[in-house]
C-alpha cells in the first residue's frame, strides 16, 4: 500500500515557531511531534515536516501551497493573515509569508471558471490585475 505523501519544509532554525504559527492559521491544525531539528504537524488533514536546515536553502515561488477558498471571507482571512508581519504581497493571488513560504489564495472553483477557452481568457485577463483575488470579478468574468 502506498504511503501518503509528506512535505518538507527547509527553516533556518524557525521550524517550530512556523508550525505554531501554521497551526494557528489553518484551523484543523495540531503539531504532532517536536525535535530539536524537525517538527511534524498537519494542517487540514494534510502532513508537514518543518526541518531546522540551516541557512544554506531558502523558499522560492518555484513551489507554493494552495489554499482553495469557497468564499470572499475566506480569501480575505487567509490573505490579510499570512501576508501580514513581514509577509509579502504578489499579484494573482500569490504571497510569501513571514518565513518567506509562497502561498497562492484562490478560489475553489477557479478550474470551472477556466474551463470554457473564451470565458478562461477573460477569467486570466481579470486574475492578472489583480494581487488579492475578488471572487466575484472572477465569476462575473
Amino acid at each position: 500500500m502506498a504511503k501518503p505523501l509528506v512535505t518538507c519544509l527547509w527553516f533556518d532554525g524557525q521550524a517550530e515557531a512556523a508550525a505554531n504559527y501554521y497551526c494557528t492559521v489553518f484551523k484543523d491544525s495540531k503539531i504532532t511531534q517536536v525535535t530539536p531539528m524537525v517538527v511534524t504537524f498537519e494542517l487540514n488533514g494534510n502532513k508537514f515536516m518543518g526541518l531546522n536546515g540551516g541557512p544554506q536553502f531558502k523558499f522560492d515561488e518555484a513551489i507554493s501551497l494552495m489554499v482553495n477558498c469557497d468564499s470572499q471571507e475566506e480569501i480575505d482571512y487567509y490573505w490579510d493573515t499570512l501576508s501580514k508581519d513581514g509577509g509579502e504581497e504578489s499579484v494573482c493571488g500569490w504571497l510569501k509569508d513571514k518565513f518567506g513560504l509562497s502561498w497562492q489564495i484562490v478560489p475553489a472553483n477557479l478550474g470551472e471558471l477556466m474551463a470554457e477557452p473564451e470565458r478562461a481568457q477573460r477569467v486570466m485577463d481579470k486574475v492578472m490585475q489583480m494581487k488579492k483575488i475578488d471572487k466575484a470579478a472572477l465569476e462575473n468574468a
